[in-house]
């Protein structure tokens, strides 16, 4: 998988001195670098010590000498076609930050939407965001005070992201499916067994941006606040969806209404915002988000 990551890389209309990989090996059992001695010439591999995620990926920013910077996990691989209409919308709209769609199949559409540029806090307040790092291409230079926080392993990508998008002043937005995104049992998302360090670790993240929000000016404050119920609203449905406790839940408002958390803002971000607003506020609704939750599919 590795290999056919770096091939899709290596496939894209770049030159040679257009691009950088960076391999960050972080302390796999054993080093594959001699399994990519083929590519030597066209990657830089780093091994180290196992840290981590977020460990790992400062590595790679603290590496990089490019302008712009996109993270590819190592199992993923990036779509020629989608990602080629990217790289020319950077080239003729050189933005701060590129955001693009996924795809877990391996086709994706031929035609392509685009919009922008607009601020990174204008695309915060009005819309949902993915938060996933994968997911976009971004200007090295608005990343300088952004870091990844080490020991997170879960939610990590919606910190980082979050802190980008409020300092980034352009944004282009396509709907291009330029990642695709590999499912499988090992993946992060599919662990079940890891429940409890995936609920603190999102909690941990919605505090600091929580915090953060309130140092900022009001426009982008209200928009990181956005960020912040969402990300609230989603880790009240994992908390229901991973433990299906109800005891369990009662405690998680309480703790997040200490936080001014809970409950969540009455604003009308989305019609699924807004109902899952209204049913956290009343314990009947909470008793029935318990019984069908766990039931329902999760999201894409």
């Amino acid at each position: 998988m590795l290999k056919e990551c770096i091939d899709s890389i290596l496939s894209l209309p770049l030159q040679p001195q257009e691009r950088e990989i960076i391999i960050v090996d972080d302390g796999s059992d054993c080093s594959v670098e001699a399994d990519l001695n083929a590519y030597a010439d066209n990657i830089s591999y780093i091994r180290k010590e196992n840290e981590g995620v977020s460990v790992a990926r400062n590595v790679g920013l603290e590496e990089a000498e490019g302008n712009y910077i996109q993270f590819v996990d190592a199992d993923d691989k990036l779509m020629k076609g989608p990602y080629a209409h990217c790289i020319e919308l950077i080239r003729n709209n050189p933005a701060d930050m590129l955001l693009f769609d996924f795809t877990t199949t391996q086709s994706s559409a031929a035609a392509y939407t685009d919009e922008g540029p607009m601020s990174g806090t204008a695309v915060m307040r009005n819309r949902n965001i993915h938060g996933s790092t994968w997911g976009y291409i971004f200007r090295k230079s608005i990343g300088q005070n952004c870091r990844f926080t080490p020991g997170v392993s879960y939610g990590e990508d919606e910190e980082f992201t979050a802190r980008l998008l409020i300092q980034a002043e352009s944004v282009m937005m396509t709907d291009a499916q330029a990642y695709y995104y590999r499912q499988h049992e090992r993946s992060a998302t599919q662990q079940t067994s890891r429940n409890d360090k995936r609920l603190s670790d999102t909690r941990a993240v919605i505090s600091r941006l929580y915090h953060l929000a309130e140092t900022l000016p009001e426009d982008k404050h209200d928009a990181l606040q956005r960020r912040v119920a969402q990300l609230t609203m989603d880790y009240i449905y994992n908390v229901i969806r991973l433990t299906r406790s109800e005891e369990l839940l009662d405690s998680t408002l309480v703790d997040l209404r200490s936080e001014h958390l809970f409950p969540l803002p009455d604003k009308a971000y989305t019609t699924k915002y807004t109902w899952f607003r209204r049913m956290t506020n009343s314990a009947f609704g909470r008793k029935m988000l318990i019984m069908t939750i766990p039931l329902m599919k999760k999201e894409r």
